[in-house]
């Protein structure tokens, strides 16, 4: 039987929803039903679908006291909106249902692993909950919460302990059940990665510290994920208060990816190299799902909460998800390309090549614009020995308004920013990452949605993904090159058919 508060909410996102037609929506990135929506929660694959879960307020479009939406679909590009899967009805989660995962059961059923925070006087308790069901109802456990302070090991914090990710046994030491890892923070602030196991997903006990951070990559950390990639074991986390390292970890609450090896008996990993995941300003909490085909695929909340101010509060909605990304290894690197389902979807508009840009005019060129486009260009100098300083896109421009992505060779630095997309919030802006390899001559894909835009560089070796929400009436699209002999550019823009 489904609580008051969780009928009121279905009822409420049913006749919002409504309201938003599919114009103020992005074309192919996944929005909330209605409200505030952030990290993706029980990203997975069953009952021949997607599914998606995600952390919501229906009720406005700010954060509140959460619950879980959910979506379906075929393709990760079409969505369907289910009805509100979650709400914060019970004792031990009456402060929020917090981030988790999901899990199909040997019987079909779907069982959701989330955390559940308690407030109880001046202390504050989070605690990892389960409910099952058949996909779109859910019944949450009698015995939860299935993991409390009493299975933590010592110096577990008992505030910052969430976002339980399962894992199946069978991908990772052989066997039967279920692994679980979840992040927790030490007693002198550092962020770790805890292992738990079960047999059959509600009775769970606690096995090892998985990772440590060890003074660092932040205080906490958030979201984590664990796989197996091309002979690789793969950790994804989201750390929170990181400092910067070089041109690494630039943003406070950022991303991290640990690439190293798995001991399947011991459930030791070792690290082998660690990177951001994102370079942009606005992406956060991914989540990864195996496709029947076999591929991994990473979704992230395209926020920031440093930036959340970004969007009104009368907005009909906040959050987007990212572009689903098909992960692969190069070289030690995780890296990252659009779906092959998006790809599918794209039909060549107009291209040209060997295009000069000098001078610092910026302009445009002809059938280049909008606001949904696949933008792609391969840059290099007109002259090695008269290097451009910088080479500049501008898009949602309006004469007044714009976004820019920005690129000095020299030094390989590629800048965002969106100071004049319209904010009227003096919040983060900028972000910047520097280019792997060949700095002369950089390729740069540029996906534009309406209200974001996904840069995807040399390949997919780095990515920088940011929001902005400048009116939609800002269509154009201008470059320009500045300094030295120019640039040249062979540029191929695609229009999105789904």
């Amino acid at each position: 039987m489904q609580s008051q508060m969780l009928m009121d909410a279905r009822s409420y996102e049913q006749e919002a929803g409504k309201k938003i037609t599919p114009e103020q929506r992005p074309a192919f990135h996944l929005v909330s039903r209605c409200g505030w929506m952030n990290d993706p929660n029980g990203f997975s694959y069953a009952d021949g679908a997607y599914q998606m879960y995600y952390q919501y307020y229906p009720y406005a479009s700010h954060w509140g006291p959460m619950h879980w939406g959910h979506a379906k679909s075929q393709d990760l590009l079409h969505w369907e909106y289910l009805p509100c899967a979650l709400a914060p009805d019970m004792q031990y989660d009456k402060d929020g249902c917090f981030s988790g995962s999901a899990a199909t059961l040997p019987d079909g059923r779907v069982l959701l692993m989330y955390t559940g925070e308690e407030k109880r006087g001046q202390a504050e308790f989070q605690q990892q909950c389960v409910a099952v069901g058949d996909g779109v109802d859910f019944e949450k456990y009698a015995g939860n919460p299935v993991i409390d302070r009493t299975k933590l090991p010592a110096d577990a914090s008992t505030h910052h302990f969430r976002d339980p990710k399962i894992l199946l046994k069978k991908d990772f030491a052989g066997g039967d059940g279920y692994y679980m890892v979840a992040v927790n923070q030490t007693g002198d602030k550092n962020g770790q990665v805890l292992l738990f196991s079960s047999e059959d997903g509600f009775q769970w006990k606690f096995e090892t510290v998985l990772i440590r951070g060890d003074g660092r990559f932040g205080q906490m950390w958030e979201c984590p994920d664990f796989f197996s990639l091309d002979g690789k074991e793969v950790f994804l986390t989201s750390p929170q208060d990181m400092l910067p390292e070089g041109y690494e970890y630039h943003c406070g609450d950022g991303t991290l990816c640990m690439v190293g090896t798995l001991d399947h008996e011991t459930m030791h990993f070792t690290e082998e190299h660690n990177q951001a995941i994102d370079y942009g300003i606005d992406f956060y909490a991914p989540q990864t799902v195996q496709t029947p085909d076999g591929r991994r695929v990473m979704i992230g909340w395209m926020q920031n909460w440093d930036a959340c101010s970004i969007r009104d509060e009368d907005a009909p909605w906040a959050g987007q998800m990212s572009l689903p990304r098909e992960l692969f290894m190069k070289d030690g690197r995780l890296c990252q390309r659009p779906l092959q389902e998006y790809e599918a979807l794209l039909e060549e508009r107009v291209s040209y090549e060997n295009e000069v840009f000098a001078g610092g005019a910026m302009r445009e060129l002809e059938g280049v614009s909008g606001r949904v486009l696949d933008l792609s260009l391969e840059i290099s100098p007109v002259d090695e020995a008269d290097l451009y300083r910088r080479f500049e896109i501008r898009f949602a421009c309006d004469g007044k308004h714009y976004t820019a992505l920005s690129y000095e060779p020299d030094e390989g630095i590629l800048r965002i920013d969106r100071s004049f997309s319209g904010s009227r919030r003096a919040i983060l802006h900028q972000q910047c990452c520097q280019v792997n390899g060949d700095r002369r001559n950089v390729q740069l894909r540029l996906v534009l949605d309406r209200y974001s835009v996904e840069v995807f560089v040399n390949g997919g070796d780095q990515v920088m993904t940011t929001a902005f929400y400048t009116d939609l009436s800002a269509e154009g699209i201008q470059m320009g090159a500045f300094g030295g002999a120019g640039a040249r550019a062979d540029v191929l823009a695609c229009e999105y058919t789904g």
